[in-house]
């Protein structure tokens, strides 16, 4: 199944001449869902097929007729930014039966729809693939009942499927993130946030109930986002006697002058007994065990609702681009697949190993077996739930290991959304490790000067959720002040330092336009000579042209963007987006590209512009941000208390080898450690970048889905992968 290729494979030698593609979204809507749609259907019709849309899920594909219409170009234009399903959801009974998909098969090939995109949960897609196995048997009844004849049959023979899950809960295995699972995190910070002010004011404990009948994804993650004084999740009964632990923390919380309580719990959650834990048990337990006022949440469908976030529109957009070119490569003996993501890597699974792997979980929960539910989870899951115990209780300073090492941490370069989480949690993990942390004050500049201080535990209580750098970062580099470093290492006895930092929303403002006639807005973004936050950007707005430094561009490119979008325009598109990195170029400023696209649109669209600025920096940090942040500042402890443990000989830390100053980032599936030495080679040091860029591979989605015609790298694709289950670890 998988194929080894030495040279690139590019997507322009697939076609989808004389191919038709359905697009459904089934069972419970998810943001998203129209990014996904939008993407099949222009990915589709790029590579010369016809894509249907099949309204109200299998619904829509029984009873036909209107139900099932081709889609064009224009049909999903303005839908990336809209929640929910614009083509419709709805669960159907009917199609359970064998009628019901006989129906449905009928439908499919009056129009000869053989390739299906379905978006929607394990259900969904379960139903999808008995089709598909049924497909052959179908046909020939409906043959045999003179409903079709045997050419169509013939014409018609191969049904193939491709899944994606659109599903707020983030239940599905095999994937990292299933599509709509970000924004509903949004919306859940968003009234965390909101209830922290109201429960500071009056010294409130608060109760919420968010989604996750089976899967405690969600509240496990907004917990950590949050840093909630407690969580409740399927996946994790807590033993008999939590009750007195839980009001224990909650009191301990409040000695320590926190003038607020947040205990978050799945809507599945439950004891040790498989008995349901319910928010106003918990409301009692507070109130009679403590007299705190308590007050409950229950957040319901608001999880489900607003506009999707830009990780689940670019999340979408490649899944369904992803999807699209499964479609166009599978052949009979290729199973039915579902779309992944796989730390940043789109990846295909066999779709029904995903499923009986998620069924498994509940399985294993059903028995009490709770640690295999969690390793079925995957390695997302089960990571999100070991930071959690670690930052989750503080145990009294006597308890706690002594490891006799000083760690310090400190922030650098421009400040960015997230650092404080990282903080705070590096904080935490390293005190719980025994160590004595140091917090420095203003980078590198407040380490030379010596604005160093002991942080504890409570130091850094509520710094999750708080934008900008707490601890201050200035651009000051190190080389100068070296030997005043040096000294301060010393004075304080610091063995290992924690360095947080950098190389040292044109959504709105595009829906801002939806009541004007023909408006195209030139937008800058930050990035220095890194294009990521336009090229991304880009992707998740539905951006028409995006100019970065990493990609050269001329006046013959400016002005074949121009005539592009102009004749866009033509066509009924009522708005156009073109995003320009601040060192694209530096002869070709956004000015000069606001002046050439007002000149050359005059009668067609008219521009405005917006050069963002420092607006990117600020804010609360996204849920996003808060979880990774917390998650890799845990990982950078352990792997620094690893060091300093194999460094430590004879009273003294030997930090000598390449290996113990190191990067900790994303590299395509997993969070590795690179010593930086080794990234002398591998970086431009004149622009502050890498010299290769994972994320360029996405700039030709943005291109494609803009209706450019150009040149896509899919050697990555095409690789049916098998599902990875964790084994259980064997005792020592």
């Amino acid at each position: 199944m998988a194929k080894q290729q030495d040279t690139k494979k590019l997507f322009e030698d697939l076609s989808g001449a004389g191919k038709s593609i359905g697009v459904l979204t089934s069972g419970g809507d998810a943001q998203g869902m129209n990014a996904a749609v939008r993407a099949v259907v222009r990915m589709g019709i790029y590579v010369g097929a016809k894509v249907y849309f099949i309204h109200e899920g299998y619904q829509g594909m029984v009873d036909g007729g209107d139900n099932i219409e081709e889609a064009s170009w224009e049909s999903v234009s303005s839908m990336l930014q809209v929640g929910g399903t614009v083509i419709g959801s709805a669960r159907c009974k009917e199609f359970r039966s064998h009628e019901g998909r006989l129906k449905a098969a009928h439908q499919l090939v009056l129009r000869g729809i053989t390739n299906l995109c379905v978006i929607g949960g394990d259900g969904s897609l379960t139903g999808a693939n008995l089709f598909r196995e049924e497909w052959s048997g179908l046909l020939e009844e409906l043959v045999r009942q003179g409903l079709i004849d045997e050419e169509a049959a013939q014409n018609n023979s191969e049904l193939h499927i491709v899944g994606m899950v659109g599903s707020i809960d983030n239940d599905f295995c095999g994937t990292d993130m299933t599509i709509g699972t970000d924004s509903a995190l949004h919306r859940i910070i968003e009234v965390v946030d909101a209830i922290m002010t109201t429960a500071q004011s009056h010294q409130r404990t608060f109760v919420l109930e968010v989604m996750g009948r089976h899967c405690g994804y969600l509240a496990l993650v907004s917990a950590l986002a949050c840093g909630a004084d407690w969580v409740l999740i399927p996946e994790m009964p807590p033993e008999d006697g939590w009750e007195e632990h839980m009001c224990q923390k909650l009191s301990e919380n409040r000695a320590d002058k926190k003038r607020l309580n947040i205990i978050i719990v799945a809507e599945g959650a439950i004891d040790c007994h498989n008995k349901p834990i319910t928010t106003n048990h918990i409301k009692e337990l507070v109130v009679s065990c403590l007299g705190f006022d308590t007050r409950v949440t229950i957040l319901g469908h608001v999880q489900r609702g607003g506009t999707p976030s830009a990780f689940d529109r670019i999340l979408a957009s490649r899944m369904g681009v992803e999807a699209v070119l499964a479609l166009l490569e599978a052949s009979d003996s290729t199973p039915a697949c579902v779309v992944s993501l796989c730390g940043n890597q789109a990846v295909r699974l066999p779709l029904m190993e995903c499923v009986q792997m998620t069924q498994d979980v509940q399985k294993s929960m059903d028995e009490k077996n709770f640690e295999e539910a969690v390793r079925l989870r995957g390695r997302s899951f089960e990571n999100n739930l070991n930071t959690y115990k670690l930052l989750s209780y503080h145990k009294a300073d006597s308890e706690l290991p002594n490891s006799s090492f000083n760690v310090a941490v400190l922030n650098v370069g421009a400040p960015a959304a997230g650092m404080n989480a990282a903080v705070r949690s590096a904080v935490r993990v390293g005190i719980k490790e025994g160590h004595k942390m140091f917090a420095v004050n203003d980078g590198f500049e407040g380490f030379y000067k010596g604005q160093i201080k002991e942080i504890t535990w409570g130091d850094v209580a509520g710094w999750t959720g708080q934008g900008g750098s707490i601890l201050g970062t200035k651009r000051t580099l190190p080389a100068k002040h070296l030997d005043k470093i040096a000294e301060q290492i010393r004075i304080h006895n610091i063995n290992a330092l924690l360095v947080i930092g950098g190389f040292e929303t044109c959504d709105r403002i595009k829906q801002s336009a939806s009541g004007t006639k023909r408006r195209v807005f030139i937008i800058e973004t930050m990035g220095g000579y890194c294009g990521y936050l336009a090229s991304v950007g880009g992707l998740a707005a539905g951006a028409d042209t995006v100019y970065i430094y990493e990609e050269p561009f001329d006046i013959r490119d400016l002005q074949s963007n121009v005539e592009h979008l102009t004749e866009k325009m033509k066509t009924g598109i009522q708005r156009g987006l073109v995003l320009r990195n601040e060192n694209s170029n530096e002869n070709f400023t956004t000015d000069f590209i606001y002046q050439l696209y007002s000149e050359e649109g005059k009668g067609v669209f008219d521009c405005r512009k917006n050069v963002l600025g420092h607006m990117q920096q600020g804010g609360a940090p996204s849920p996003f941000d808060r979880n990774f942040g917390t998650k890799i500042a845990a990982k950078a402890i352990q792997w620094i208390s690893r060091k300093l443990k194999e460094s430590y000989k004879d009273g003294k830390v030997f930090a000598n080898t390449e290996d113990t100053a190191c990067l900790l980032g994303m590299r395509r599936r997993t969070m590795a450690f690179q010593p930086v030495v080794q990234l002398k080679d591998e970086t431009d040091f004149a622009h502050r970048i890498p010299k290769e860029q994972w994320w360029l591979k996405l700039h030709p989605l943005m291109k494609i889905l803009a209706k450019y015609k150009t040149s896509y790298d899919v050697s990555d694709s095409g690789q049916l992968e098998p599902v990875t289950r964790v084994r259980p670890k064997k005792a020592d």
